[in-house]
């Protein structure tokens, strides 16, 4: 790890996967040596300024900074902050908050990126007739508040606002009546941090070793692998559903034993990488090969150390259950299983209201937002939470 400091600070919109429309997916991200009004990423919009309002009601100095103590925004201006959006895929608990709040946009226009798949979906929207026609691909348009940018998959970071580059990479989410489903990974890198840190951030994904289309979680670990720890070190990725679901009943999204599946596939390819980098056992590379040759547990050990993943994207019970939040008990099953296979990453769960930053600076997440109620009991929870971005 370096000693250059923070590259990035994230807010947490949301970070559900449903089925309540106040918590989806729906992040902010900035530099973090700039201010907030300097302008936004929204990566994913599922959640957006009405759940932001309701948040900064209740901690209004969620986008405080040290050169701006005193300054506090409401949710319509940093919306307004908004240069672009990062869009893995077009599923409504991504985009709802983009369509429902276009029109009322304010600041300059605002660039939607993603893949051609998620872009012709969105069109498929801005139809007039499912809402009215907000966005296109003529940049001299400026009477359309959105832009629509294809990220093409190329293995190639394209510049998607000030000194911050995105490579996108397709993955897998499911299979459906028409074929295929397709949704993205992000690389997403500070090009003015000295190391050029970035962390990597997943749309839906299914695993692998389900998916009946070509695998391609595996796509991405081999490019994050030679990377890990120093210059990506935080990965977002989800578990929608807690342990023991079947796999017929997966829905292109993953469980904790499929998480801790990938993750060893990350370790192994982190293995192969560094042996091959120290010049002991390379091999000559052949086409189509999906993974490296397996390796034993031993070996795997402590691989993924200096790793933090935050899980995202949890499907909440629609009905009261005794136990913990279904968050809480994915996230400690997830935690469970990567101990007991050794691989030294640190489990998190991002959650609403969240403010993430790097080197383990001290945030105070207030848990008002979160008034969480059980047949029992209700209970109010406040506490200052650890974390760290890249």
């Amino acid at each position: 790890m370096d000693d250059y400091g923070p590259a990035f600070a994230l807010v947490c919109v949301g970070s559900g996967g449903g089925p309540l429309e106040s918590d989806l997916s729906g992040y902010l991200l900035k530099p973090y040596k700039e201010e907030w009004d300097a302008g936004i990423i929204a990566l994913e919009a599922g959640s957006g300024q009405g759940t932001l309002h309701r948040l900064l009601q209740q901690e209004p100095d969620l986008f405080k900074t040290q050169s701006s103590a005193t300054r506090t925004y409401s949710a319509s201006e940093i919306y307004t902050f908004v240069r672009c959006f990062l869009i893995t895929h077009a599923h409504l608990d991504h985009i709802s908050s983009l369509v429902i709040s276009t029109g009322s946009f304010g600041g300059p226009r605002k660039r939607v990126y993603g893949n051609k798949e998620m872009l012709e979906d969105l069109e498929g929207i801005y139809n007039w007739r499912a809402w009215p026609n907000l966005a296109s691909y003529d940049e001299n348009d400026e009477d359309f508040k959105l832009l629509y940018s294809p990220l093409v998959p190329n293995g190639k970071y394209h510049t998607v606002f000030p000194d911050i580059s995105v490579q996108i990479v397709p993955i897998n989410h499911g299979t459906t009546d028409i074929g295929p489903y397709s949704s993205s990974a992000f690389f997403i890198r500070s090009d003015s941090h000295p190391s050029k840190r970035e962390f990597l951030f997943f749309g839906d994904v299914e695993p692998d070793s389900v998916t009946s289309a070509t695998p391609k979680i595996i796509d991405v670990w081999r490019k994050a692998a030679p990377m890990i720890p120093n210059t990506l070190s935080t990965i977002f990725i989800e578990c929608s559903w807690p342990s023991g679901r079947p796999d017929d009943m997966l829905h292109g999204h993953l469980s904790p034993e499929h998480l801790r599946d990938e993750l060893v596939v990350l370790a192994t390819e982190v293995y192969h990488s560094r042996r091959s980098s120290s010049g002991g056992g390379s091999r000559p590379k052949r086409k189509r090969q999906k993974r490296n040759p397996s390796v034993s547990a031993d070996e795997l050990r402590g691989l993924l150390t200096g790793v933090r993943i935050y899980i995202i994207h949890c499907k909440e019970q629609s009905t009261q259950v005794e136990g913990p939040p279904t968050r809480e008990l994915i996230v400690g099953q997830v935690r469970a299983l990567v101990q007991t296979a050794g691989l030294g990453a640190e489990i998190l769960s991002a959650e609403q209201g969240m403010h993430i930053s790097e080197r383990f600076i001290f945030y105070l997440s207030i848990k008002l937002i979160k008034i969480l109620t059980r047949p029992a009991y209700i209970y109010w929870r406040l506490r200052t939470e650890l974390f760290a971005l890249v």
